[in-house]
């Protein structure tokens, strides 16, 4: 990798010379830097190399602008006329070069003098100076696709102080700020938007982007022929802004000569007399197809097609009727400016493969009646492609402008094909990109990968680089090399029969243990995979040997009975020998660092590496080794993540090159391979993920919840991800003393004017500290005296607490893929989906309409609840009651005996017909809610009778089977359905959101009420004082689901609100004045999770900048805590202030988590501190928006001083499927008891988690929360209950939880010890219980033993000798069984 970067490279300087080059295979397979660069330097300047040097501005790119300035011999006493442009993309600096080149050596009129900036080279100061001052004696103005906001603000400023002067400015399609900016003579855009002429309207029209570029390029055609015939000047400077826009899009170095003279000889003044000849545009096709030999561009692609069955230069492999055809998608700038080498290269390499190509361009920014006129057959409507690859980068309708996913992905259905997106480097040269540890440039990120994905884009590989001197795209040959293959392995399953087909379905096993093969989130893993697997034997698959169900299974796959190696783990399916391993891996050696030589002794037997697994006739159930370190504490405390160990890289090779796996099913969320080290998007061939993977199409079944960590497994294993349903949720009820509870407080209520309203107030008394409510509700002494008013309020808190625990969502048991959950199971989701309000939809909550029919508002009364007021509590009960008993009573009348929707259509559409008696009406006719506002119940209804279309409608199996048939996978949102029912039903490609979309306006409005519900509860905890500092955490999951509200609440602690530009994207944020704000600005310490690191560092960018600004803002320390400690941590470190207002942390480049949840699930730690510093060492890495292009720096001295003034720590919860205890990212991330160890006072902060997963958002501190947790999930028997009905898996997630659990006392300390010994009376006690766990999973079961001992033996549980003394008996027990099964 070292010499690959530090070599210097040179291109061939002609297309001949590039073809030429290109046809000697030798050249094209290798990397694209050569080993020695003597073989290909030429004594031609033209040629001569260059080196980068990187470091510098701390910027992305640091290509000086110099490169593209032409100075002319000034010796004959012309006027001079100078140029100065700005593009997006460079494939304009080669034509622009020498077109000004050829005009200094033939004209007489004048000397032409250019230079050209990369509209993202303005970030850095010392450029953007160089630009404005290049403004000040410029005669000419250009710019291009300028389209990213805070840029366009930058190019605005520095052009309107000159604009007067200027003798002309020519602004081609950007954002309108720049736009207006255009000026020719009378010619003027500066009312852009607000004129009525034809061209105006242009740029109102709603959907500006690809439609606008499109009219554009309609109107570039038709104008100037009728403005030819218009007298006024006004007319004839019209008429030259669209020839010059012709000019410009036909990019060649002869188009723009003309188009340099014809400006010139009309605007220069001192040009004006003189008559320069210029001839007219050389206009290209708008669309259509183009092939490097052939001799036209072609328009039809039947003829097309004949020239190619004419080529003489083609192998009888490419003439075969047999070869796959592979659909290309090119940008036509790139083809008319002659910077289509990195094209060339790509339809070279397809064709030495023996596929055929068909590549086409389009001019405008829609691609998707350029894909449907060539890639469609307009006779049979069948595609003429078996896989198509966009090489733009862009999204394919829109490009960077604005997109139009639903028409991108319609065009992309009737194609129905798997449709890559590769990426070219736009804003980086090859060897920035090779040396970013970041890998692709943020905005490149955001418009050439998250933009794709939305349209079904998939496999974001880097495939062209940049040259820095002539700006020119040059292919990457190792690169180029796996996309090629990749897309023809996609095409291939289009072509292959299902016989012959072979699929590795890939298990988890986390943490590495027996009872726990087959891990994922909310699935039941096996059951699952035996119902993919007998509907794909029913479908044609060749599956031998396939047992009788899904029990067997486990058993084979765990413990094969004949197994031919005995083994303590699992089946053994492969011994590979290490000199076949080392043959197979090429980057074997490179796993020797953090692993010495293979075999290792992970997955190996001290002589071969072992592949576990069964393989079962063309279908192998391969279990995933995992990360390899998770038992090791010291390796636990590098701050940056190892490699994979060899016996992962054995698995891999394994499923590649000797099953001959046709595709790869990587079965629930999630694995370890996406996390491997390498770049975060965009990975070179040095980066674990991508060298794992090799060539084997992933399909990837990922939770529709979870679309932060499908993200990522799509662009770094390049995974076609479907999405599976989570468990149908429930309301988690009573039980036991809390059921106990709801009867006294029933007879309180009918009871409480006679005279036994005291006793009974007693009775609930000692009833709620027999089950622990007393932490949670402040009780009087038990016998106290308590008057009338006071005893309402003492049965109202208990009550509004009881109510809490009993409407808690719960997914219930495990999701089976291909089983939709009956309609009676998708009630609850329902009632959640109808408690949320939707403004933007005209949709009122139920709870809203019911609440307004008694004449209360909704909002006052989850106050009057929260605060205990008794009538309130019954008054949401009824509410709660009513909205259930309504939405069941329309599901049923939507379903027939067996609990399924009929033909939902019909049945909906009969009910929510006028003629009939709304179910919902007849329900509500017997409660007080009768008079409910009946249009309002209609819309509601109406949406919720699609919402349950949605839920039970399943395309799970389906999707799958397209995905292995080679066809297009429809793509969908993940997230929460409740908030977002667009995520139903499953089985969709899951993509993420646009990162710059968020915050939107609705999540800063939520994100303003939970901010002020923190600051006034820690207020109130606080004596009344302000937090200074609150140290949080940033998920990526939560901010796709919620669209940015824990973004939204960091910008609201620190007092800013962001700005959005004309398409809706966020780049830049204000201040709020501290009147509007009425409080001091709070100081924040975000801790970004990997993930969010990897999908929004946009928006960590615009986080840092935003708190920089707020600790250099004049205002006085007491009002403004970001700038007090900024001061102060500036002077005792000897930085300056923004250096020193540093708050934006995360993990390093490539590495995830603190490690602190693999430490507690492998019970690998010895004490606090050691976790403790697992944080630290991996938490501490910077993001600088004043050095975006340096990555993740370690700042750990900041960050501790950050986090040692922190007097809170906050999290969010924002969708009731999972909780605190249900995964072990959230204790991973919690640093309360490491703050309280780097305060000066030692002083504990105050923990806090906002609940977001209701209409009624709450505020409570971290105890109260996991409290809520144990009572609804791990002791309460609808839960575990649900869980064991499962087998196996139920057993393990009860393990899980009770882990996760003394993961927080880890952390935290805030777990009570009541929560232990109710977990142990449970499962522990209850002998019948006991021999159901011990029985259904012996080896989970082995491990909640060692977890309840571990909790005692670490100080977190008090118990009985008793209880440990039978423990430790059982944990024998245990073991001697599980001995005795492997014997």
């Amino acid at each position: 990798m070292s010499s690959m970067v530090s070599s210097a490279f040179t291109l061939p300087s002609t297309k001949t010379d590039l073809i030429s080059s290109i046809s000697q295979k030798k050249y094209i397979l290798h990397s694209f830097l050569p080993k020695k660069s003597t073989q290909f330097t030429s004594r031609s300047p033209r040629n001569a190399q260059i080196k980068c040097v990187v470091a510098g501005n701390g910027q992305f790119t640091q290509v000086s602008p110099e490169v593209r300035r032409i100075v002319p011999l000034k010796n004959n006493n012309l006027p001079t006329v100078k140029i100065v442009y700005v593009v997006l993309e460079a494939q304009y600096q080669s034509s622009l070069t020498a077109a000004v080149q050829t005009l200094n050596k033939t004209s007489d009129v004048a000397n032409f003098e250019v230079v050209g900036y990369l509209v993202e080279e303005l970030r850095d100061k010392a450029t953007y100076l160089a630009f404005c001052k290049d403004l000040e004696d410029a005669n000419i103005f250009i710019g291009s696709l300028i389209f990213v906001e805070e840029l366009a603000i930058k190019v605005r400023d520095a052009v309107e102080k000159v604009r007067d002067r200027m003798d002309a400015v020519l602004v081609f399609p950007s954002m309108p700020e720049v736009m207006r900016l255009n000026k020719l003579g009378s010619f003027s855009m500066s009312q852009l938007g607000q004129s009525k002429s034809p061209f105006f309207q242009l740029f109102k029209r709603k959907k500006q982007g690809a439609g606008f570029a499109d009219s554009m390029l309609k109107l570039v055609r038709t104008l100037p022929k009728v403005l030819k015939y218009l007298p006024s000047d006004k007319a004839q400077d019209a008429r030259l802004y669209i020839l010059s826009l012709q000019f410009w899009l036909g990019g060649s170095p002869d188009n723009l000569v003309n188009f340099v003279k014809m400006i010139s000889g009309s605007y220069i003044p001192a040009l004006k007399g003189m008559k320069i000849e210029y001839s007219d545009p050389v206009l290209f096709l708008d669309s259509g197809v183009w092939h490097p030999l052939a001799p036209c561009m072609y328009d039809d692609v039947k003829e097309y097609l004949n020239w190619y069955g004419t080529r003489r230069d083609t192998s009888p492999k490419l003439k075969s009727s047999n070869a796959p055809i592979i659909g290309l998608v090119l940008q036509r700038s790139h083809i008319v400016t002659g910077d289509e080498s990195h094209y060339v290269a790509v339809i070279m390499e397809m064709e030495a493969r023996g596929a055929k190509v068909i590549p086409i361009f389009a001019g405008g920014l829609d691609f998707s009646g350029p894909v449907e006129k060539y890639f469609i057959d307009p006779i049979t409507k069948k595609p003429m492609v078996n896989a198509v690859v966009s090489l733009t980068g862009f999204a394919l309708v829109g490009g960077p402008a604005r997109q139009d996913h639903p028409r991108a992905v319609e065009a992309l259905m009737k194609l129905n094909v798997p449709y890559m997106v590769a990426v070219p480097l736009v804003f980086q040269t090859t060897e920035e990109w090779l040396n970013s540890t970041l890998g692709l440039h943020p905005i490149q990120v955001a418009l050439q990968v998250a933009l794709p994905e939305l349209d079904g884009g998939m496999e974001p590989i880097v495939f062209a680089g940049r040259d820095p001197r002539t700006g020119k795209s040059h292919a990457l040959h190792k690169r180029v090399d796996q996309l090629c293959t990749r897309a023809i392995r996609w095409a291939e399953l289009k072509r292959k029969t299902k016989a012959d087909k072979k699929l590795a379905i890939t298990v988890f096993s986390f943490p590495p243990d027996k009872g726990n093969v087959g891990t994922a989130a909310y699935l039941n893993v096996f059951a699952s995979i035996f119902a993919v697997l007998s509907d794909l034997k029913k479908d044609g698959y060749s599956i031998d040997g396939l047992p009788e169900s899904a029990e067997e299974l486990i058993e084979e796959v765990i413990h094969d009975k004949e197994a031919q190696f005995s083994s303590p783990n699992l089946n053994v399916a492969y011994k590979m020998s290490v000199r076949e391993y080392q043959d197979l891996t090429p980057y074997a050696t490179l796993l020797e660092e953090n692993w010495g030589k293979a075999p290792g002794n992970l997955n190996s037997d001290g002589e071969n590496l072992l592949v576990y697994g069964k393989q079962y006739g063309n279908v192998f159930i391969g279990v995933q080794p995992t990360f390899g370190y998770e038992g090791d504490p010291m390796r636990l405390l590098f701050s940056k993540s190892a490699s994979p160990h060899h016996g992962f890289a054995a698995y891999y090779s394994f499923v590649e090159k000797i099953f001959g796996a046709d595709a790869v099913l990587h079965f629930g969320t999630h694995g370890s391979l996406e996390f491997m080290p390498g770049k975060q998007v965009g990975m070179s061939d040095a980066c674990f993920p991508d060298s794992l993977i090799g060539n084997i199409p992933n399909v990837y079944y990922y939770a529709a919840n979870n679309p932060s960590e499908a993200t990522i497994a799509k662009r770094r294993s390049y995974a076609n991800t479907i999405s599976y349903l989570t468990p149908p949720a429930e309301n988690a009820g009573l039980y036991k003393g809390l059921k106990q509870l709801s009867e006294l407080i029933s007879s309180y209520q009918s009871l409480k004017d006679t005279g036994r309203g005291q006793q009974i107030v007693s009775s609930i008394i000692s009833t709620a500290r027999q089950c622990n409510l007393d932490k949670d509700v402040d009780l009087p002494d038990e016998g106290a005296e308590i008057s009338a008013k006071d005893r309402d309020l003492v049965v109202g808190k208990v009550y509004s607490k009881i109510m809490e625990i009993e409407s808690r969502l719960l997914p219930c048991g495990l999701h089976i893929i291909g089983e939709p959950p009956t309609a009676l199971e998708a009630v609850a989701t329902l009632v959640n989906i109808a408690a949320l309000d939707r403004p933007e939809e005209g949709i009122s909550a139920l709870p809203s309409i019911l609440s307004e029919t008694v004449g209360r508002n909704i909002e006052d009364l989850y106050r009057g609840n929260d605060k205990g007021i008794l009538k309130d509590v019954e008054l949401l009960k009824q509410i709660t009651e009513t909205t259930r008993g309504a939405v069941t009573a329309f599901v049923e009348r939507a379903t027939n005996d067996k609990g399924q929707v009929v033909n939902a259509n019909d049945k909906l559409t009969s009910i929510l017909g006028f003629g009939i008696n709304e179910p919902w009406i007849q329900y509500l006719s017997n409660t007080k809610f009768y008079g409910a506002d009946r249009e309002k119940l209609r819309i509601l209804f109406g949406f919720l009778g699609d919402c349950l279309k949605l839920i039970v409608a399943d395309n799970e199996l389906g999707a799958l089977k397209q995905a292995l048939e080679g066809r297009f996978v429809e793509p969908g949102p993940g997230g929460d359905p409740i908030r977002n029912p667009k995520v139903l039903p499953t089985g969709k490609n899951i993509h993420a959101l646009d990162p710059q979309a968020i915050p939107t306006t609705a999540a800063m409005q939520s994100a303003i009420v939970v901010v002020d519900r923190l600051l006034e509860r820690q207020k109130a905890d606080n004596g009344g004082k302000f937090p200074e500092t609150v140290a949080l955490v940033l998920w990526g999951t939560d901010n796709i689901k919620t669209y940015g509200e824990s973004l939204g609440q960091v910008l609201w602690m620190i007092g800013v609100r962001p700005v959005a530009d004309t398409f809706g994207r966020v780049n830049r944020v204000e201040p709020v004045s501290l009147e509007e704000l009425g409080r001091p600005r709070i100081d924040v310490v975000v801790n970004c999770s990997g993930v969010f690191r990897d999908l929004f560092i946009n928006q960590m960018n615009l986080l840092d900048r935003a708190i920089k600004m707020v600790a250099e803002l004049d205002e006085p320390e007491e009002q403004n805590y970001v700038r007090k400690h900024a001061l102060e941590q500036a002077k005792s470190l000897g930085v300056d202030v923004r250096e020193a207002a540093t708050r934006v942390f995360s993990n390093a480049s490539g590495s995830y988590s603190s490690n602190i949840n693999l430490a507690v699930e492998n019970s690998s730690w010895n004490d606090e501190k050691q976790l403790q510093d697992m944080y630290l060492s991996r938490k501490s890495f910077a993001f600088d928006s004043d050095a975006p292009g340096a990555g993740m720096m370690e700042k750990r001295q900041v960050f501790e001083m950050a986090l040692s003034t922190a007097d809170a720590t906050f999290q969010n919860l924002d969708s009731s499927e999972i909780s605190l205890t249900d995964v072990s990212h959230y204790f991973d991330s919690d640093p309360t008891n490491l703050v309280q160890g780097l305060r000066k006072d030692g002083k504990k902060p105050s923990a806090y988690i906002a609940d977001t997963t209701t209409a009624n958002a709450q505020v409570r501190t971290l105890s109260e929360t996991v409290r809520l947790d144990a009572r609804t999930k791990l002791l309460n028997p609808k839960w575990y209950e649900g869980m064991l009905s499962t087998g196996y898996e139920g057993v393990r997630e009860i393990e899980k939880r009770l882990t996760n659990t003394v993961g927080w006392s880890a952390t935290s300390g805030q777990v009570d010890n009541w929560v232990y010994e109710e977990a142990n009376t449970t499962f522990i006690q209850d002998e019948e219980m006991l021999k159901r766990l011990m029985n259904t999973n012996p080896n989970s079961f082995r491990k909640l033993l060692q977890t309840f001992l571990e909790a005692n033996g670490r100080g977190y549980w008090e118990t009985s000798e008793d209880n440990i003394e039978k423990l430790k008996q059982l944990y024998s027990e245990v073991e001697d069984k599980i001995e005795g099964i492997d014997r």
